[in-house]
């Protein structure tokens, strides 16, 4: 394994890493090693929070402390995750971040793949730029899986060989694209529609908005688009596909949840310590969601007139000067069950085949 990519905030990251290799270690013939949290969102997996190893039926042990992820794996009920089916149909080897031994316990996992595998390149790799944040952000929502990664690199033994690496400023809809500019370093790499091909088959059933906007970036498609359950308006321009790098160091500093988490040793004490900071914390918020979804009265079939509220929603978003939306946000705007995120994914992909099927563009009727 010669290229480390540590998958900074989840499932869009990890798919992203590889979108990362091909742009940056295309001459490589052997896979990276990706180490990810298998942290899907409730429209995916219905229990909050990331998955831990005892979830897992199947895992290969690496280290002692970190566990491969084959695509043969299975989940133990109610646990669902688009983990395995990422491993099974990309080439790279999938490894497990376990934030249940909090920001010492991720330092631990990455230094023993570190001495086992000493890799020539360690890459942390987040999708949007939320990891730059100071943690008084008002448009933050999600900064606890970050603070965590970006701590754990921090305090790693191999910490002056990992270089921080932000794609697509702005794209995951928290810190906007002019805040996050004076925090970037240097400009590595832009995507191109030829990096894109890593992971197009991936992008037709995988629910990662942020990534698929990278893609979609990467790909031209340009506007306003829709995101999350809140609809978030998150601008697609020129400045979308880049990669910039970040000192490592320095946004830790910078960084004030990070920096309260770094010693904290269970996932209980890293939330406590968000919320002393930022309010509330992401797995908060999944539980509150969790709860309503849990008294929600909605049929599991796709409703049948399906496509006649999609073009409802189209028609409003259109005249909010909407350009694109998500196949999650309309998910979620219409409180349609999940089985109609994958239905109107592959719809999606049907229609129009060039950008990521998760991506939906509007028509105006």
């Amino acid at each position: 394994m010669r290229r480390l990519i540590i998958a900074a905030g989840g499932g869009g990251d990890a798919v992203a890493a590889a979108m990362l290799h091909a742009a940056l270690y295309a001459q490589d013939e052997s896979p990276a090693l990706i180490l990810t949290y298998s942290w899907d969102r409730l429209i995916v997996d219905p229990v909050p929070g990331p998955r831990c190893p005892a979830d897992f039926n199947g895992l290969r042990q690496l280290t002692p402390h970190v566990w491969a992820v084959p695509g043969t794996v299975t989940l133990k009920p109610p646990h669902v995750a688009t983990l395995p089916r990422l491993a099974a149909e990309l080439p790279h080897t999938f490894a497990l971040i376990d934030p249940y031994a909090g920001a010492a316990g991720i330092t631990c996992q990455l230094d023993e793949l570190t001495a086992h595998f000493t890799p020539e390149t360690i890459d942390l790799l987040d999708v949007g730029g939320d990891i730059l944040a100071h943690g008084d952000e008002p448009t933050l929502r999600s900064p606890l899986a970050d603070a965590l990664t970006l701590a754990a690199c921090a305090r790693a033994k191999a910490a002056t060989s990992i270089r921080l690496l932000v794609a697509g400023p702005g794209l995951d809809g928290e810190l906007p694209a002019d805040t996050l500019r004076p925090r970037l370093g240097p400009l590595i790499a832009t995507f191109t529609p030829e990096h894109t091909q890593a992971i197009t088959s991936v992008l037709n059933w995988h629910p990662s908005e942020a990534t698929a906007l990278l893609a979609a970036t990467a790909l031209d498609a340009r506007g306003l688009c829709e995101v999350r359950d809140a609809g978030l308006p998150v601008p697609l321009t020129a400045e979308g596909p880049t990669v910039h790098q970040v000192d490592v160091t320095a946004a830790f500093s910078n960084n004030r949840l990070a920096q309260a988490v770094a010693d904290t040793t269970t996932l209980d004490e890293a939330e406590e310590r968000c919320r002393d900071i930022c309010g509330t914390s992401e797995i908060d918020y999944e539980r509150a969601k969790a709860q309503r979804l849990s008294q929600r009265q909605t049929g599991s079939a796709v409703p049948r007139d399906l496509l006649a509220q999609v073009n409802t929603f189209e028609q409003a978003a259109i005249t909010r000067g909407t350009t694109y939306t998500t196949v999650r946000r309309l998910t979620e705007a219409l409180d349609l069950p999940g089985e109609a995120l994958q239905h109107l994914t592959q719809l999606n992909a049907a229609r129009d085949s060039r950008l990521p099927a998760s991506l939906w563009k509007l028509h105006r009727r």
